[in-house]
């Protein structure tokens, strides 16, 4: 895999003002699901690698790669990679730092069983164009058959539920609470943390854009992939109407 030229421009700062307590601050509870559900899904394509997009401190890319898979990965952040690269097994995930919406290499073309974007990486791109290209980087980076899965809020759930501020569960037992800001006219929602670390607090602002299922399936079928299944979340649990996100895998067809 050749290394990308790095743009500071397109790194998030969040990522490298608290690259070293992301995992204390925000390790999701999904976590094992999401394993599980990628790793039975790597079996269901053809050979080859597994992407992470946005692969940040090796949440997933690290799990996945201790049950034998190949996992590569791309992130923005030095600070998260170096997080990723100081963990037990960090070395056996190669992880180039870009923008992973940005169009693959010639040399990584069609050459991934399996792409991914979760815990709402995809989302923190926050333009519809943003979005596009990111499906479509995906789509060419997919070996024919092979499978491009995120995770997303549902517009309505956050309409309804994601508005306002509660505390967030945090693996050291830190105070963070996190407020969230719904922008309909800009089709887009900011979450402001406000964490008491060591006696200070500390505020981390994370713009996202929320989208319908239909308006993503419309973007996917422009870059050639195609619905194959959609859940109420990373177990595998159907979508219905008391979801508040949705897990979408799509397929390039061989």
């Amino acid at each position: 895999m050749s290394a990308y030229q790095y743009d500071a421009s397109v790194q998030p700062s969040y990522a490298e003002r608290f690259a070293d307590r992301y995992d204390d601050w925000f390790a999701a509870s999904t976590t094992d699901s999401t394993v599980a559900f990628l790793a039975a899904l790597a079996k269901e394509g053809p050979p080859g690698p597994l992407l992470d997009m946005g692969s940040g401190t090796g949440r997933v890319a690290l799990p996945l790669a201790a049950l034998g898979l190949t996992v590569e990965g791309i992130d923005a952040s030095p600070g998260m990679t170096a997080q990723l690269r100081a963990k037990p097994g960090g070395s056996a995930v190669r992880v180039t730092l870009g923008d992973f919406s940005a169009p693959p290499a010639p040399e990584d073309t069609g050459r991934y069983s399996l792409v991914y974007a979760a815990g709402g990486t995809f989302a923190e791109l926050d333009t519809q164009e943003a979005q596009r290209r990111c499906l479509t980087s995906a789509a060419r980076r997919l070996a024919p058959g092979g499978r491009f899965v995120l995770d997303a809020h549902l517009p309505e759930a956050l309409a309804t539920r994601g508005n306002g501020t509660q505390p967030v569960n945090t693996v050291d037992g830190a105070f963070v609470l996190r407020t969230r800001t719904l922008h309909p006219a800009r089709q887009q929602y900011t979450s402001d943390y406000a964490v008491l670390d060591d006696g200070r607090m500390r505020h981390v602002r994370v713009s996202f854009r929320y989208f319908t299922p239909g308006e993503l399936d419309l973007l996917a079928e422009l870059a050639g992939l195609r619905l194959v299944r959609r859940t109420g979340g990373w177990s595998g649990r159907p979508l219905t109407d008391s979801s508040s996100y949705h897990v979408s895998v799509y397929e390039l067809p061989a």
